[in-house]
């Protein structure tokens, strides 16, 4: 899908920003690059759309010259999103969305079908096409500047930290949401980053960079168990979460297979009584095909008794799930930092197959502590002994 051979980029004056790069990239990979400010990173991504010239060599799109490309034609062929989204502030959100089909020269009614669609897929009501950007709340500004860059059916897609003016929780569902929509698109992602746990989240390789130059590319489970130096050892950091166990390394491996669920048709006399038979406060609701559709806890239902009469009359939409092929150093992070007692989780086609509580993933936790703790407890024994070799010598 994009390859860079033997790529630089010097500046005036000499300064050398990107020096001999060389990258092959697979149709459908998410690759983050990250790296110390003045890295290189932004420059690497900003030379794919021509928006900075590279100095010498050649980067090739679907195995074409780029630098023999009409470089408007170029740019409207990808899809880019920067931090400050650049939403036009006097255009409706539909007209935003559709702003790049419009110039395809595009008809009125393939845009209002692909702006419909596109809108539909971030979960935001269709009303929301007729209003201004300044009617939406930061987070849904960012979701139209992403959909901005699906619109046109670009393959590839530039993003320069497109999350990160966001709030925490904001930024953390947007990560989320984008990922899955990556997934189920099979578009190419080129993302910039300064946050190595972004990186980590979301991608399949990262391109980590110092100096103009490629330290290390490779997976993010390759690069954490194995850093290519001690740049990259302190750049990740040593303390971010591993999996203590190798070969646990998704979430369907630990998940328990049974979580307490009702579907949104039943009575709420009849989720009370699952709660008291399961000795639960929370029930997962389901559909009858047993797609996830939210829950129900026994504070709504103590709030509601009154008024309501089954469960979906109380379904709180909001529901946080994993997939069941989610990389569990991700479901761990959320569990433990943000205090969740329990994820749901889906498999591909949003059906309820298990659940991951909280203290599952602190047994792994515990595992690894306890573990450094009797590897340092064997190195003290052995380095007493050899402490009582030297005096029994002396």
């Amino acid at each position: 899908m994009l390859r860079f051979e033997h790529v630089s980029k010097i500046y005036k004056g000499g300064k050398t920003a990107v020096n001999d790069l060389n990258l092959d990239i697979d149709r459908g990979e998410f690759i983050c690059f990250i790296g110390p400010s003045g890295c290189g990173k932004t420059t690497t991504m900003k030379m794919i759309n021509r928006l900075i010239e590279p100095s010498s060599g050649q980067i090739f799109i679907n195995d074409k010259d780029i630098m023999k490309e009409d470089p408007v034609k170029l740019r409207r062929s990808i899809g880019y999103v920067i931090q400050q989204i650049g939403l036009m502030p006097h255009m409706t959100i539909r007209e935003n969305i559709v702003l790049v089909p419009k110039l395809l020269k595009w008809s009125e009614e393939k845009k209002n079908e692909r702006a419909l669609e596109l809108i539909k897929l971030v979960d935001l009501p269709e009303e929301y096409l007729d209003r201004y950007p300044y009617e939406l709340s930061g987070g849904q500004q960012q979701r139209i500047g992403v959909l901005r860059a699906l619109a046109a059916e670009q393959n590839l897609i530039l993003m320069d930290e497109p999350f990160g003016a966001l709030d925490p929780i904001t930024r953390d569902s947007l990560q989320e949401e984008f990922k899955n929509l990556q997934r189920e698109l099979g578009k190419t992602i080129i993302f910039v980053t300064h946050d190595m746990d972004e990186a980590i989240k979301l991608a399949d390789r990262i391109v980590i960079m110092r100096g103009g130059e490629v330290v290390q590319f490779d997976t993010p489970d390759e690069i954490l168990r194995n850093p290519a130096d001690k740049f990259v050892e302190d750049f990740i950091g040593k303390d971010r979460l591993i999996e203590a166990r190798p070969n646990v390394t998704n979430v369907e491996q630990i998940m328990n297979n049974t979580p307490v669920s009702i579907t949104a048709d039943k009575s709420l006399q009849a989720a009370i009584q699952l709660m008291k038979e399961r000795r639960v406060d929370t029930l997962l609701v389901t559909d009858d095909q047993n797609v996830l559709k939210g829950i129900i806890d026994v504070e709504a239902i103590e709030h509601n008794r009154r008024t309501a009469t089954s469960v979906v009359d109380i379904l709180d939409k909001n529901v946080f799930y994993v997939r069941k092929d989610a990389l569990l150093r991700d479901t761990m992070q959320r569990i433990l930092k943000r205090g969740f007692k329990y994820v749901p989780v889906v498999d591909e086609k949003n059906r309820l197959v298990g659940i991951v509580t909280r203290a599952s993933l602190v047994d792994i936790v515990y595992d690894s502590i306890w573990g450094d703790l009797e590897e340092v407890a064997a190195e003290q024994a052995e380095a007493t002994k050899e402490l009582e070799k030297e005096e029994v010598h002396e």
